[in-house]
């Protein structure tokens, strides 16, 4: 019984404490536990004033116009009632960075011992943001872009489209890239490129660490004469145009060129429609002028790149007919492959949007790495298992680390998309962009709004 009395005294002592504390605490009043951020909102009202360009225009006109009594009338209407304001706006000088106060807009005479700004700059509509790229090779070797623009070799897997086009397209889209950009006009000055020859008379042409642009898909122009010849072109021992593709591999090694498939299966077919005019010298789709070279084409370049001897012929008894090296190496993935996220975050730096997913058929094995000393630098799409649908792969030298060639390749299905080849390119060599600022006088403006807040809590 003593028990639960002495309980009872203890809640009964506990109980008036808490009674006289609540009723001489002095509690804050309810901005001071959850204030309102001024700050934020008034930068909320300047991008809603401006969504459709209405502030900019509005801070341009002279200050007896009408459009000044309709933003105070909107901006009274943005804004809670025990908000006050001022609004004001500079003219940016020229020169330096000096604001000159130009008109002023407000609600009150005062705006309270407490208040917070957000500043906003806003362009007149005659200006036009300017963005220049920086030139690939502007601080450092090569920055030359080759695109075959052959005029006597045909395409396949272009869907669509000519090698022709393809080439102008992307002149237009990555010329501002580079340093110099030339177009490969037929077969003659592929040799004369592959030879180590400078092909036009542009002071910034650099035939070393250029980039070279196959735009014929699967198929790639072949010169006649010379690169035909027995010693690095035709194989007559086994009848075939691998030799062709080991000297493109060699060639890209020697020049450290970055080469370029834009779609499929690289190097499946040469063409040059001069030298293949037989009525057989036909892919067996109706596409003339050109001659299947199978999958040891890829193999044999590859081998070229990695300086491998050019030996690896086997007879296959099942299929009766020569094979070389692991003959068809690529997969065909049945599902869509997808952007990385590095490519992904290049789409919105470069502007540059393509389709987020594609088909690939000729995704690359990632056991190429290992076997040919090539290290993939930039992953265009994203590994799928052990399959690389589109990536670009530098050639490693495996006792220096030295860089010597690379291949780009996109396996993807027939249709090309130029914008994904540019994609690749930039998120590999990163070129930077400088973006122009308005500080001309009188073609830009800074407004700032004030906030305050009246009123009880």
């Amino acid at each position: 019984m003593m028990r639960t009395i002495e309980i009872l005294l203890v809640i009964m002592i506990i109980t008036g404490a808490f009674l006289t504390a609540s009723f001489f605490a002095v509690l804050p009043q309810p901005r001071q536990v959850s204030p309102l951020n001024l700050r934020r909102l008034a930068l909320t009202t300047l991008q809603t004033l401006d969504v459709d360009n209405d502030l900019s225009e509005t801070t341009f006109k002279s200050p007896n116009d009408a459009a000044w009594g309709q933003l105070q009338v909107v901006l009274s209407a943005c804004l809670p009632p025990n908000i006050v304001y001022n609004l004001t706006v500079y003219e940016v000088l020229s020169g330096n960075e000096l604001y000159l106060p130009i008109m002023s807009v407000s609600n009150a005479e005062s705006l309270g011992i407490e208040s917070d700004a957000a500043n906003y700059l806003v362009a007149s509509s005659n200006v036009t943001l300017r963005v220049v790229p920086e030139r690939i090779g502007e601080h450092g070797n090569g920055g030359t872009l080759y695109i075959l623009n052959c005029s006597d070799a045909n395409g396949w897997w272009i869907t669509g489209y000519t090698a022709q086009s393809l080439a102008t397209d992307l002149y237009n889209l990555l010329s501002p890239y580079f340093q110099a950009t030339i177009m490969v006009q037929n077969t003659t000055q592929l040799g004369q490129l592959l030879n180590g020859t400078k092909i036009s008379a542009s002071p910034y042409e650099n035939v070393t660490s250029a980039v070279v642009i196959n735009t014929c898909g699967e198929a790639v122009p072949i010169p006649s004469g010379y690169y035909t010849s027995s010693v690095v072109g035709y194989d007559s021992t086994h009848s075939s145009y691998a030799k062709y593709c080991y000297t493109l591999g060699q060639k890209v090694r020697q020049y450290n060129w970055t080469w370029v498939s834009i779609v499929g299966y690289p190097l499946y077919y040469v063409s040059n429609t001069g030298y293949f005019n037989d009525s057989s010298d036909q892919n067996g789709y109706g596409i003339y002028g050109m001659k299947c070279v199978g999958p040891a084409g890829l193999n044999a370049f590859l081998d070229g790149l990695d300086n491998k001897q050019y030996v690896d012929w086997w007879w296959d008894s099942h299929d009766n007919y020569w094979k070389y090296d692991n003959d068809w190496i690529t997969g065909s993935l049945t599902g869509p492959v997808y952007l990385s996220s590095d490519a992904s975050y290049y789409c919105n730096y470069y502007g540059i949007y393509p389709s987020p997913y594609q088909m690939a058929t000729r995704a690359l094995p990632d056991s190429i790495l290992n076997t040919y000393h090539l290290n993939a630098t930039t992953y265009v799409f994203s590994k799928v298992g052990n399959w690389i649908p589109g990536a670009v792969y530098r050639h490693i030298i495996p006792s220096s680390g030295n860089i010597t060639g690379s291949l780009f390749a996109l396996g993807l299905t027939r249709t090309p998309d130029i914008r994904l080849t540019a994609l690749g390119l930039l998120s590999d060599y990163k070129p930077r962009l400088y973006r122009s600022e308005y500080t001309a006088s009188g073609t830009s403006r800074l407004v700032v709004l004030q906030l305050g807040q009246t009123g009880g809590g």
